[in-house]
């Protein structure tokens, strides 16, 4: 096989086709969720992410591996790219090996390298959403076809102490959350903003020699600003790559208010009723430039914050209606380019008595358009 290298330190980082190999090259300590040799080692040499499946529909290949075994399953794939499957931990994914994002941080004498995949589109999870399978002494009751996963492999140059390699595993993840966070990435299950996906995966690593070990991974201290500096970083660059997840694209109302039910889909189906047919083709041609003006994302942010902390009882559950108005009537100003007329669609707004959220804006967004080219 031919490999490509990616970096080399702290560890030698390689590429060939649908895999990632970490030579660890001298002894560490190693904890990661690798069905076979996982948990916390000393004896792992490598540390292996691969794409398993395609993201969508793969399900032969799915099925192959569940009939085979996730044990044999980690020791074909050793097998197939060489490696000794006793002294490898294995990841795998839907991601494509060539989206991975290899960032490293340094503080004084420690640095810190993450190399990430990631994928949200469709398995992205809030922690404590709503589960679709269960274990039980019978085994694994519905198991779902799943493409979303972000995989991290972390190494550092310095040794650690096992708590510290634990609580390593603790501020990476708050680093991967950080990412979806600052990308507003919606659960695809609830209403929430993502923490991760279901299917995540992860390897740490530290060197057993080379000096004393380090005592502490909290964010307090530099090694775990650097930690989660390199994770949050690698995790933002891993999913601009895969699913296209530009900072600046996700000003857009859909990934604004998606997750509150406004469709990019249906948009047009849900207008079609409140705009004449010249207003609807017109925003149809430019759709591109009013659902992702700035102003209007900006509103439909702060429409979803407003929802998000009435849900969660930040906000009184009466004032609901009037908050969402005035988000309301602020989006169609924006789309309409004219603040002064703010009262004007509040007000507009207020007799059509919308109380669905969704349809308070499906509303506002017809009457900004159409009062945008109106003389003032």
């Amino acid at each position: 096989m031919h490999w490509e290298v990616l970096s080399t330190s702290p560890a030698v980082v390689r590429r060939c086709g649908r895999f990632l190999l970490v030579d660890l090259q001298t002894p560490h300590r190693v904890l990661s969720t690798s069905v076979k040799n996982g948990g916390q080692t000393e004896h792992l040499r490598y540390l292996v992410n691969h794409q398993s499946c395609e993201g969508s529909g793969h399900q032969a290949r799915t099925h192959a591996i569940m009939e085979m075994g996730q044990e044999a399953y980690h020791d074909t794939v050793c097998a197939e790219i060489g490696l000794p499957s006793a002294d490898t931990a294995v990841l795998g994914t839907a991601a494509n090996m060539n989206y991975v994002a290899v960032i490293a941080e340094r503080d004084a004498h420690v640095e810190v390298a993450a190399i990430v995949t990631a994928g949200v589109q469709t398995n992205a999870v809030c922690a404590g959403d709503p589960a679709g399978w269960r274990e039980s002494h019978e085994g694994v009751v519905k198991v779902p076809a799943v493409a979303g996963t972000i995989n991290t492999i972390v190494v550092v140059n310095a040794p650690v102490t096992p708590a510290v390699l634990a609580r390593l595993a603790v501020t990476m993840t708050e680093g991967k959350s950080a990412a979806l966070q600052r990308l507003a990435v919606p659960s695809c299950y609830s209403a929430d903003l993502a923490t991760g996906t279901g299917t995540d995966q992860y390897c740490v690593a530290a060197p057993l020699d080379g000096g004393p070990p380090l005592t502490s991974a909290s964010p307090h201290m530099k090694f775990g600003e650097i930690v989660g500096r390199a994770v949050r970083a690698a995790t933002l660059e891993a999913l601009r790559w895969q699913n296209g997840l530009e900072p600046s694209y996700t000003r857009g109302i859909f990934h604004a208010l998606g997750r509150y039910g406004l469709k990019e889909q249906t948009i047009f189906d849900d207008l079609s009723g409140l705009l004449d047919a010249a207003d609807l083709e017109l925003l149809q041609r430019n759709r591109q430039a009013a659902f992702y003006e700035p102003l209007v994302g900006a509103a439909a942010h702060a429409l979803a914050t407003v929802l998000d902390r009435a849900r969660h009882q930040t906000l009184p559950e009466s004032v609901l209606p009037e908050a969402v108005l005035q988000q309301a009537a602020t989006l169609a100003a924006s789309l309409a380019a004219k603040p002064h007329h703010w009262v004007e669609f509040h007000a507009r707004l207020r007799t059509m008595g919308c109380s669905d959220p969704k349809l308070l804006v499906v509303a506002a967004i017809a009457l900004g358009w159409r009062d945008k080219w109106q003389p003032n």
